[in-house]
């Protein structure tokens, strides 16, 4: 298994049925996670969201094994359920106990049966309950906007006021890192690096405690540029003639080190790695220095 190719690991996870009585966020989460650990990243998921009845979920699932056993020749498939109604859920599980080519795991039960447990309250019941609209809803909501207005170097002036800023040449990930963080309530800046642009001078005010560089190796970051210039092909006027050439990117990594090291920013490694990857290394670096709750979501 370990000799298989991206393409042979992808081809070999099956799709996943994700089936819930809310939007099945939770499930799609548990799933990439667990496609995760056998190099898949980006899993195959099929979505059957906002379940009313045992029967249509009896009738998906018939519909889905008939499929795979015509089409695919062969009649197992994978699911992975949240089901607050605990009819539904009962029902589903003797379903499947009837069809043991069906392979159905309850991602929530267990969980919430051990909140239970220890904390002596009973669950709500409501499908969507983590997406109810709360105080902290309000706050990933503003961290969002604050982010969008902050990306690209966008309103300097107010660095200081981020949790988190960003620092790195192009194609380092600065965006989609942000935007990630930001899902989790973090307000985050990034800043672009460059060498023939002086940064902006507010970024030395900021406590460096918040403050990450994103480095990237030359031989991988002249492959992504490589690649940008070419799907930039009849724009190349918003493209440097150099931007993808070796010695420019050494020099603007080189430039981009040399600032961090002024800065005295901790720097984090972002080729190879899943954005959600590098994000959690940027979170426990954040949070010894910044416990969960302090202006941000716990």
């Amino acid at each position: 298994m370990h000799n298989c190719t991206p393409d042979e690991r992808a081809a070999r996870v099956p799709t996943i049925h994700v089936v819930s009585d809310s939007i099945g966020e939770t499930a799609q989460v548990v799933a990439r996670a667990a496609a995760a650990q056998f190099g898949v990243t980006n899993p195959r998921l099929e979505v059957f969201s906002k379940v009313k009845s045992y029967q249509e979920v009896h009738d998906y699932l018939t519909e889905h094994v008939r499929y795979h056993r015509q089409e695919l020749g062969d009649d197992r498939i994978l699911v992975f359920y949240t089901l607050v109604d605990a009819e539904i859920r009962r029902e589903l599980a003797a379903f499947v106990g009837r069809h043991p080519n069906i392979l159905a795991v309850d991602v929530m039960t267990s969980a919430v049966d051990a909140i239970a447990e220890m904390s002596g309250m009973e669950p709500v019941g409501a499908p969507g309950a983590l997406r109810v609209v709360d105080h902290n809803y309000f706050r990933r909501i503003a961290a969002i906007e604050f982010t969008i207005a902050h990306d690209d170097g966008q309103n300097p002036e107010d660095l200081t006021k981020a949790d988190i800023v960003l620092l790195g040449v192009s194609r380092s990930s600065k965006t989609p890192l942000s935007i990630y963080l930001s899902q989790q309530g973090y307000k985050v800046a990034n800043v672009p690096l460059d060498p023939s642009t002086e940064p902006p001078s507010q970024i030395f005010d900021v406590d460096r405690t918040r403050l990450f560089g994103l480095m990237i190796s030359p031989d991988v970051l002249i492959g992504i540029r490589q690649k940008r210039i070419k799907k930039a092909a009849g724009k190349m006027q918003l493209i440097t003639k150099d931007y993808a050439d070796p010695e420019y990117v050494y020099r603007d990594l080189d430039a981009s080190r040399a600032l961090m090291r002024r800065l005295g920013c901790i720097v984090i490694h972002t080729e190879g790695r899943a954005v959600e990857e590098t994000a959690q290394e940027i979170l426990r670096y954040y949070e010894r220095s910044h416990p969960p709750g302090e202006g941000t979501l716990a």
